[in-house]
């Protein structure tokens, strides 16, 4: 995982827009702000996504 999409995750966290366990809208709220990155990867890494969530 790229410091990058850790800042996008970081952000849409702190919008406080949804839970960060609803990766639908969490995607659907990254493909609005641009973050393309993390579109992309919640498509293919998302077991890594959820451990970051957990464990920070």
């Amino acid at each position: 995982m790229t410091e990058t999409i850790k800042k996008q995750i970081l952000s849409i966290r702190d919008s406080g827009r949804t839970n960060m366990f609803d990766t639908n809208m969490v995607q659907y709220l990254a493909n609005e702000l641009g973050y393309y990155e993390l579109v992309i990867f919640l498509e293919e890494h998302s077991k890594e996504y959820i451990r970051f969530i957990l464990t920070g």
